[in-house]
Parts: structure tokens; sequence; C-alpha cells
């Protein structure tokens, strides 16, 4: 019955199989697959298409909304089919995974070998089993199908993905930086700042056109599970369009704009988080909703992260907590 059922949302072009609460091991036509990575990279080669690999985990709200909102679009989907064999693996799955080595370990241990962190985590491999794009969280459809453009058209080594995002991926937006009290002030010497306030640093990387920015500030920011948690950070804003100069954690001074991409940040908002040695050690860089934001907050600031690598087990830890106390999570809220 249940192989109907997905025949049937595959000819229907239907939202994909998800539970209520969550999303699920994905679109009908996702690859079935003896999870050898390299001869799935193989194979997606041969057929002039890129291997994705797609980590999700049950009871993920961003999984489901990855799933609705952009594999369910018809024209994303279709991108996505034509261009890419995309492989679910459950962060928290038993299945053998033989890796680029040849190494064989359960999908767990593969997650956490790959340092998945948020869930969905979509990894794009090249022909030569080179990363050619990885986005760890969610993004919305239209910063999505840009990801899908970049790597089809075989980008990475021709352009930055933030200089692609940032010329495809325009979008209805508030264009200027929000107001925000307290941030360290220009210009920016944040290795000056750590050694001054002796406490860890968030770094946060925005941009004038930027609708999941403006969200931030209006709706997370400002409520009193998240604003107390900020306070035990001190936090600098740099444009991601800036050439500003700017001394980064480790002493170095350079422009805003060349420093970001030269860690990699592409999507905005993005948040760094630094110990108070200048020591980069986490980092949101996809949409979440205020329980993930201050998961992430509390995170660093508690210093859970030293003894607790795996982020997403401190916040199933957190929420367990919390319905103890007769606290329900909304997840999306």
């Amino acid at each position: 019955m249940r192989n109907i059922l997905l025949a049937l949302a595959a000819l229907l072009t239907i939202a994909p199989t998800q539970a209520a609460d969550g999303g699920e091991e994905g679109m009908p036509w996702f690859k079935e697959s003896f999870l050898d990575i390299r001869e799935d990279i193989a194979e997606a080669k041969k057929a002039n298409r890129r291997l994705m690999l797609y980590f999700y985990q049950d009871g993920c709200p961003y999984c489901a909304k990855l799933l609705r909102d952009n594999l369910g679009q018809k024209a994303i989907a279709d991108k996505t089919r034509k261009h890419f064999d995309v492989i679910a693996l459950n962060l928290w799955g038993d299945r053998e995974v033989t890796d680029l080595s040849g190494k064989a370990m359960p999908e767990k241990e593969f997650a956490k070998a790959m340092k998945v962190q948020f869930t969905p985590t979509l990894v794009m491999f090249d022909e030569q089993g080179g990363v050619a794009l990885r986005l760890n969280g969610y993004l919305q459809p239209h910063r999505f199908e840009a990801a899908l453009d970049y790597v089809s058209q075989r980008l990475e080594k021709k352009q930055n993905f933030a200089d692609y995002l940032a010329q495809h991926a325009r979008e209805p937006a508030s264009a200027t930086l929000n107001d925000m009290a307290g941030l360290l002030p220009a210009p920016l010497k944040l290795a000056d700042a750590l050694k001054r306030n002796g406490k860890p640093m968030i770094v946060l990387f925005e941009q004038k056109e930027c609708a999941a920015c403006d969200e931030m500030h209006r709706e997370v920011f400002p409520r009193p599970d998240v604003a107390p948690l900020l306070g035990r950070f001190s936090v600098a804003r740099i444009d991601m369009a800036s050439r500003e100069p700017v001394q980064a954690p480790d002493g170095r001074t350079r422009a805003g704009r060349d420093w970001a991409r030269s860690i990699g940040v592409f999507y905005t908002p993005s948040l760094l988080f630094f110990d108070a040695a200048g020591k980069e050690v986490f980092r949101v860089e996809g949409y979440v909703r205020p329980f993930h934001l201050s998961s992430s907050l509390d995170y660093v600031a508690s210093g859970t992260y030293l003894r607790q690598p795996e982020f997403q087990r401190f916040i199933g830890e957190r929420d367990a907590a919390r319905r103890v106390k007769g606290q329900h999570t909304d997840l999306m809220k």
C-alpha cells in the first residue's frame, strides 16, 4: 500500500511524504542507494548529474519545510531531479554507509564524521568527490534554487557562492540594516574587544536586502527567552557587502566582505560564535526560528558545547527539560 501511495504522489507531483510535525525520509523520487558514496558519485557523473546528500531527522520542522515549500514546487523539484541524484540519510540512522575512503559505518557515525549539526544539511559533491557546496540548515526557495543553479552549472571554481547568491537571489526587504542596541562600535576591532571584554562574541553577518534579517530583528531578538542570552555575548555586526576594514578575532584586518568570503559565510543572517580566546566554536548559517536560535545561544553561553559536541542532542535535552516544567515547545513559533 505504501508503494502505491508513493507512486501516486510522484504522478500527481504533490507535496512530499511527511509527518504533520516534521520531515521524513524525503521525496518519492529520491535515489535508492546501497550507500557507497564513491559509487553514487560515479553513477551521478555517468548520468551528467551530481550527488546531493540530504541529512534529515524525524520531527524536524525545517526538513518538512524543505520538502513542502521548496521541493514541493514543481519547477524546483524538476530542476533538482534533472541535475542531482539525491540520497536521504538519517542523522540517527543505523544503515551502513561507505564513505569516500572506503570505510563503512552507520548513518549516525557518518553524519557525525561529516560534522552535521543542523537538519536539513545538504552536501553537494563534484565529480571527484570534493564538496561543491554545503548548505547547513534550511534555505528559502529562491535561495535554494540559486544553490541548485550554482552547483549544476559547475560554478564553484569560477565564482564565490556569496557573490552568486547576491546577484541571483534578491528579495523584498527593508533595504537597510536594522537598529540594534549594544553592538560593538565601528571601526570593528574584534580581537581587541575579546581581550577587553573577556566573554564570548557573536559576529552577526547581515545585508540590507534580507527579509530573514528583518524577521530575526523583529520577531526573534526581542523575545524574553532570547534577549537575556544575547546579553551574555559581545555582539558585532558586519554588512556582507561592506568594504570597511575589520580586525577579525585572529588579529588580521581586511574588508568585512572579504573576511566573510574567506571563512565561507554566504547566508544572511549568519551568526558566528567565538570563545573568549578568539576561536570560532559554533555557527548558525540557515533559517531558524526562536527556539533554535535561543538554543544556539544557550549552547555556547553555557559552555555546553565543550562537553556535548552534538548540537541536536543538546536541543533534545533542552526540550525535555522544558517539558518537565510543563513548557510546550513550538519549534516554528
